[in-house]
């Protein structure tokens, strides 16, 4: 089903475009789970701590290349609410060709720094044999994650959010079946699972591609509209590559943050890797109904509709507050049975690390969903940069303070974790200053 999200009730149109993404998101956060718990509970805790270190520097790699799609999707989702259907098939012509071509240098660029990555990281001796023969399997998967993520962003930008989580579960299935087989089965080990993850991509991938080219002809692009657009380059330059940049910044951050905890040594990675599995799946709905609210946005910002964004705005925000209180209850609240689905009870300290983590994290849930918010508003208006400055004050707090934090010795690790709520807040504070700046200048 296509949603015109420039008429109607908002809030009801908002949630019934917005839960297909949700429901997608957490199947695909999901099989992310299901995969660090098959490692964990199988394969032991040096495993674990492989696959998730891999799996922070794969989300880094593909934060490119989601960034790009997203950018191109806010402007297809303007040439859409405009009715400019010309400009939308030459930008699909453009964004396919360029986003691909960088996604293969990608591909190169990572398989042939893989040593370097690995030291980058301060991976223990005990861990580096079995993250490398991950990285080998996980890295043939960036293909298909650009694949998957250009057609589910373009049918999000027309108002189709159902057939992208229609095929995000299909792979989240096949996903599951193929780690019980290739680890359970056929005792492939880590580079197993890696393999069942790169296989669903591609299922997913290739499928949500063929079914774009058969049942959306409205949207092939026509042979006229198959060349070079100076403009239409220009303009999905500006919202890509910042929406891009935001993106590797949050990204890398995290890289960084991820090497600090590395240096603990496999038990704080362990617990970390199974905190973050449980963190991220947390508050995944609420990274997509900030992405949801971004085409709402940008539709309603391509026809003019300056005073049904800002009613919009009041009901997202009250929406993410509801949502995140919620979940912030769960997390809190039953933070070592969570951690106890990953790792077994006798392992008392990488528990506990991980509950220390989640109970902090936990109960300031509303602060990453209103960042959440922010960026999707101004990726949407064509202030993209805005996001990256968002950005920059979230990560470079969340860097500086673990980084200083951890290394006061009454505080260690856990200083690691205090960092990320400040960074939020520092961040929402800022884009609510520009928000209302902003509408102020509207008005005049």
């Amino acid at each position: 089903m296509n949603y015109d999200l420039t008429q109607g009730n908002i809030m009801k149109n908002l949630l019934k475009f917005a839960f297909p993404i949700m429901v997608g998101n957490m199947l695909q956060q999901l099989y992310n789970v299901v995969d660090t718990l098959i490692v964990g509970r199988y394969l032991g805790e040096n495993a674990l701590a492989a696959v998730g270190s891999s799996y922070t520097l794969m989300v880094f790699v593909t934060s490119v290349i989601l960034g790009l799609c997203m950018g191109s999707s806010a402007f297809f989702s303007m040439q859409f609410g405009g009715r400019n259907y010309d400009r939308l098939e030459k930008g699909l012509f453009i964004a396919f060709l360029s986003i691909g071509a960088i996604a293969v240098a990608l591909n190169v660029l990572v398989y042939a720094g893989m040593d370097g990555i690995l030291i980058f990281l301060k991976v223990p001796d005990e861990v580096a044999p079995l993250m490398e023969e991950y990285l080998v399997w996980i890295f043939a998967g960036i293909m298909a994650t650009f694949l998957y993520n250009f057609v589910a962003n373009l049918l999000r930008a027309v108002g189709n959010s159902m057939v992208p989580l229609c095929f995000l579960g299909a792979s989240a299935v096949l996903n599951i079946v193929l780690d019980l087989l290739f680890i359970r089965g056929f005792h492939w080990g880590v580079g197993g699972a890696a393999a069942a993850t790169v296989l669903s991509q591609y299922a997913a991938g290739i499928g949500i591609l063929f079914y774009y080219y058969a049942k959306y002809p409205q949207l092939r692009v026509k042979k006229e509209n198959r060349c070079w657009d100076g403009g239409i380059l220009k303009e999905l330059a500006g919202l890509s590559s910042l929406t891009c940049l935001q993106q590797s910044i949050m990204n890398f951050g995290i890289l960084l943050v991820q090497g600090l905890v590395n240096s603990f040594g496999p038990v704080v990675m362990a617990a970390f890797a199974a905190a973050v599995k449980i963190d991220s799946f947390a508050y995944a709905p609420v990274q997509d109904f900030g992405n949801a609210f971004s085409t709402y946005v940008a539709q309603n910002y391509g026809a003019g509709k300056e005073e049904r964004i800002r009613r919009g705005m009041k009901d997202a925000v009250l929406g993410a507050f509801v949502f995140c209180l919620l979940i912030t209850i769960i997390v809190v609240g039953f933070a070592e049975p969570l951690m106890g689905l990953f790792i077994d009870r006798q392992s008392v300290e990488t528990v506990a690390v991980g509950v220390g983590y989640l109970r902090i994290e936990g109960a300031f849930y509303f602060g990453i969903g209103l960042l959440f918010l922010f960026y999707g508003y101004y990726r949407a208006i064509h202030k993209p940069g805005i996001s990256v400055v968002l950005t920059v004050v979230s990560l470079g707090t969340r860097v500086l303070l673990a980084y200083v934090l951890s290394a006061v010795p009454s505080i260690g690790v856990k200083g690691i974790w205090m960092s990320v709520p400040i960074g939020w807040i520092l961040a929402d504070l800022t884009g609510a200053c520009y928000y209302v700046m902003y509408r102020r200048k509207q008005a005049q």
